[in-house]
């Protein structure tokens, strides 16, 4: 019988746990080697961790590991219900919550390390929490898909293709409310997008999976947020935050198109109602992608509890539910 002890928090409504200690060690000096070694010996543990029965389709787990590079306070892999996700934003502002919360940091800036790059979060007076995401940009603009080919509700559907942390595919013209009373419509046309995407073999760069979609809306209140958006995660949940990657790739096609300069605030809403304000400055080194942006995302996160998993071998579902 082991124990792994974590604390769970919410970000705009989107759930973060925190693996605080767990019965294994992961080897490698690189977060790209700690995450091969965690998704190639331990893929029953994130199964356990955030599936069901003891987790959901929506929560999102953060493994805290040793750090890869001296200066930063740690290093973290995200995962969620079918895989480990490039970076989390609301995952990383539920992580320096948490961390506050077990008083391992106060007030201050840090960096921690991440599969993809190494971020920064800052804790803030008011309690919320600024992160400063990886390097992110636009890949293509206006892809066009075809959705719901041979039948009725066929239409051509376009979108940019963009970084963020995660790889998103970020639509305006889908012609959908952007509504938690839409919901279901929502996820049936963001899946189709995904669907389609993937059977026509559309990609991003050097052929990585497009994985999130991002329906996106303009606000009904202007007072509140600048946009509105749907999001869809891999394992097919919408997340209930804005998304801090995807918030991140839509400022990198708001920066390409020239509607948001350097600086200047773009308030995210989320489907739940929660909002992130977002900015961006110019990227001023090489990444080797043109019209590359650092994105700043500023959200709160709120602690929900503290516990210890039990894993019972003898248990027929210890590893967690997974699709037959």
């Amino acid at each position: 019988m082991e124990r792994i002890r974590i604390v769970d928090s919410h970000t705009g409504g989107e759930p973060t746990r925190v693996v605080v200690s767990s019965p294994f060690q992961l080897s490698g000096s690189s977060m790209a080697e700690k995450c091969h070694h965690f998704n190639t010996d331990f893929e029953h543990y994130r199964r356990a961790i955030v599936c069901e029965p003891r987790g959901s389709d929506i929560m999102v787990g953060a493994l805290i590991t040793e750090p890869e590079n001296a200066s930063s306070l740690a290093g973290v892999i995200f995962f969620n219900n079918v895989g480990v996700l490039g970076m989390c934003g609301h995952g990383l502002i539920g992580v320096a919550q948490t961390l506050k919360h077990l008083g391992k940091i106060q007030a201050g800036r840090f960096s921690i390390d991440t599969p993809v790059g190494t971020v920064q979060f800052e804790l803030l007076p008011d309690h919320s929490v600024r992160i400063e995401n990886v390097a992110s940009y636009r890949w293509a603009k206006q892809q066009p898909i075809e959705i719901f080919p041979g039948t009725p509700e066929s239409h051509t559907v376009y979108g940019d293709i963009a970084w963020g942390g995660n790889w998103f595919f970020i639509c305006e013209d889908h012609g959908e409310p952007v509504a938690f009373s839409n919901l279901e419509r929502l996820q049936r046309v963001a899946l189709e997008i995904r669907r389609q995407l993937d059977e026509k073999k559309v990609t991003a760069r050097d052929g990585q999976l497009i994985d999130h979609i991002e329906l996106i809306a303009s606000s009904a209140n202007g007072d509140r947020s600048d946009a509105k958006n749907f999001v869809l995660c891999p394992g097919a949940a919408y997340d209930r935050s804005p998304c801090g990657t995807g918030t991140s790739a839509k400022l990198a096609c708001l920066a390409a198109d020239k509607k948001l300069l350097p600086g200047a605030v773009h308030r995210q809403e989320s489907i739940v109602g929660s909002v992130f304000s977002a900015s961006f400055a110019w990227a001023n080194h090489d990444t080797s992608q043109p019209g590359c942006i650092l994105p700043t995302i500023i959200g709160t996160a709120h602690i929900t509890g503290e516990a210890e998993l039990i894993l019972d071998t003898n248990d027929p579902f210890c590893w967690g539910l997974v699709a037959q």
